[in-house]
């Protein structure tokens, strides 16, 4: 058996609800600098791409690959060191069950945790994104 987050149990009624989508919303890199001193938004694509997939939710696979993919993307733009601590950042913040703002599905209701979109999901972040 599964325990929630006792958050979570607190917003049971809420979940049960069918599916609203918050307006995309980015920070940049959440808690962490955009770039370096001397180029200030050099990974800043990066942690976009990455807050777009974070915003939408999934898999605890999906999530997994949007971590590798920051990690990659900063790395690219020649930072290996720090798309490595990234990585290990967002792997210990980005859990779907931490009330935070920056959360795996934030798009979403707090406690939708780790599941595939359903196709009304897939149509309410295709409609989001016309806007």
């Amino acid at each position: 058996m599964k325990i929630l987050p006792p958050l979570c149990l607190l917003t049971l009624i809420g979940c049960a609800s069918a599916p609203r989508l918050r307006p995309f919303a980015t920070d940049g890199c959440t808690m962490f600098p955009n770039g370096t001193s001397e180029r200030k938004d050099l990974w800043l694509n990066c942690c976009i791409k990455h807050d777009h997939k974070y915003w939408m939710g999934g898999t605890k696979t999906e999530r997994l690959k949007a971590d590798i993919g920051l990690r990659d993307c900063v790395a690219t733009v020649g930072e290996p060191k720090t798309a490595e601590l990234m990585l290990k950042g967002v792997r210990v913040g980005g859990s779907p069950y931490l009330p935070t703002s920056w959360r795996w599905g934030y798009g979403w209701h707090y406690c939708r945790g780790y599941k595939p979109l359903t196709e009304i999901e897939k149509k309410l972040i295709e409609e989001s994104e016309k806007l």
